[in-house]
């Protein structure tokens, strides 16, 4: 049966290679010539690199860090092909591409977008890494479906586009990620041959084979319906405009969101800044300078996303559904919340049942899954964070936090039912129930700050 599925994904893959190859172009050139390694140069770390067979060839060592070949040219737009197999044990390894190596930045350490080769049980493969900066920029966790495309001990194809601020992968033919993102658009590409933990991790190794560059006449493959990762700063791309995205704050002014109980939008309490929409700090607690705000629009199946800097200490929320059929007399408006919170330093985290009050949990309901491991997954206060809402037709409805699902329900369901009559809101009839309403950004008295809010609506 694991034959055969494989052998449907590899013809899957050559169908999808092909029609990729036929959307591009510019012609062709090897960055390896089979033979040798001119042209690459090692940087960082003491594992070797040979040829074997045509193939370039990383071997684990004890004892070093990072390992990279770095090929000698830099490069803008590009996209790049090439071959990798690994041997022995699954080890950690990727390829660089638009990187750097300076002697300003950490004596020269190899840093920047990473496309991974992961065997692990975690299978992110193809999933975009920003090495030594930022971290996860897009954990396969965003792409399920991908992370069972990558095969150990075979030859695996992966494809690379970095055509302006877009950055795409494929392995194996099928899309694995997309991001949006403008901090670096060009430099060097690079093999990498992971650190290992101890000696008896050494000895394993990469292959790679048939490395090969476009650089001219370059034609974006079509869009993918994965999901798009887009760090700049209220920005719209147009492959999310493609996938119905759409910005819900311009980043400049109040249209489209209005006080919640209220006909126009604070008069205090809030501001823009920098592209930012930032509720000012009033003490906390019900001490509030202006109040929630709402959306002008509502919705019942959607998407949403936005980012979110919590200043320590911070309470916020993100709530949907929300009616305004009941004023909660100066608190905060009724709905569904994914919780905004600094878990370390407010007490709010320790109230609640079994942590359901903690960032990204569904507010008093149902606690999130807690990230513990992963530069740019774990959450850091006055650090910017991700927050996605997806409410789907079906009423299953997800949170997600820095590219990892950390809650999951049905909405109506008995099972919620039972947690919303052991809650806070246990004499609200049919709190959780509207079948559309408002998104709204709450004011607990603590400065948060928001961009890059959007919306895309599901049937």
């Amino acid at each position: 049966m694991i034959r055969n599925r494989l052998a449907r994904l590899l013809g899957v893959a050559g169908l999808c290679l092909g029609t990729l190859a036929s959307a591009h172009a510019g012609a062709w050139r090897p960055l390896f010539n089979g033979k040798d390694l001119s042209g690459w140069t090692l940087v960082n770390g003491s594992a070797p690199f040979t040829v074997v067979d045509g193939a370039i060839v990383g071997t684990t060592v004890a004892d070093s860090p990072n390992s990279f070949l770095a090929h000698a040219e830099s490069f803008g737009d590009f996209i790049l092909e090439f071959e990798v197999r690994q041997e022995v044990a699954p080890t950690n390894s990727g390829v660089q591409f638009r990187s750097a190596s300076r002697p300003d930045f950490e004596k020269g350490r190899v840093h920047g977008y990473q496309c991974e080769i992961d065997p692990s049980e975690r299978a992110y493969t193809g999933g975009i890494y920003d090495e030594a900066r930022r971290g996860w920029l897009y954990p396969v966790s965003l792409n399920p479906s991908a992370r069972s495309l990558y095969q150990f001990g075979r030859w695996n194809h992966i494809r690379i586009e970095a055509i302006g601020h877009s950055l795409r992968t494929w392995v194996n033919g099928l899309p694995v990620a997309h991001v949006v993102d403008a901090v670096s658009p060009s430099g060097l590409i690079a093999l990498q041959v992971h650190s290992v933990r101890d000696a008896s991790e050494a000895g394993r190794r990469v292959l790679w084979r048939n490395i090969r560059i476009q650089t001219e006449d370059l034609r974006p493959a079509p869009i993918d319906p994965i999901f798009i990762r887009n760090t700049v700063a209220n920005d719209l791309s147009e492959a999310e405009r493609a996938q119905g995205w759409r910005l819900l704050w311009d980043g400049k002014t109040t249209t489209g969101w209005r006080g919640a109980h209220k006909a126009a939008f604070p008069a205090g309490g809030w501001k823009i800044e920098n592209g930012e929409l930032i509720v000012l700090e009033s003490g906390g607690g019900e001490a509030r300078n202006g109040g929630d705000i709402v959306t002008e629009a509502v919705f019942s199946a959607f998407e949403f996303q936005l980012e979110a800097r919590l200043n320590p200490g911070a309470n916020s929320g993100i709530k949907y559904f929300v009616t305004e059929e009941t004023d909660p007399g100066g608190g905060s408006a009724y709905g569904l919340e994914y919780q905004l919170l600094d878990d370390e330093r407010h007490p709010d985290a320790k109230l609640g049942a079994a942590g359901n009050r903690t960032l990204a949990s569904l507010y008093d309901l149902i606690p999130s899954r807690k990230i513990t491991q992963g530069l740019g997954l774990v959450p850091k206060i006055d650090t910017w964070i991700h927050a996605r809402l997806v409410v789907r037709p079906d009423g299953m409805v997800e949170h997600w936090l820095n590219g990892i699902k950390v809650v999951e329900y049905e909405r109506g369901s008995p099972a919620l039912a039972a947690m919303i009559a052991r809650s806070k809101y246990e004499k609200l009839p049919g709190f959780g129930l509207a079948t559309e309403g408002r998104i709204l950004l709450q004011d607990h008295g603590n400065e948060v700050h928001f961009r890059s809010i959007k919306v895309r609506e599901l049937r």
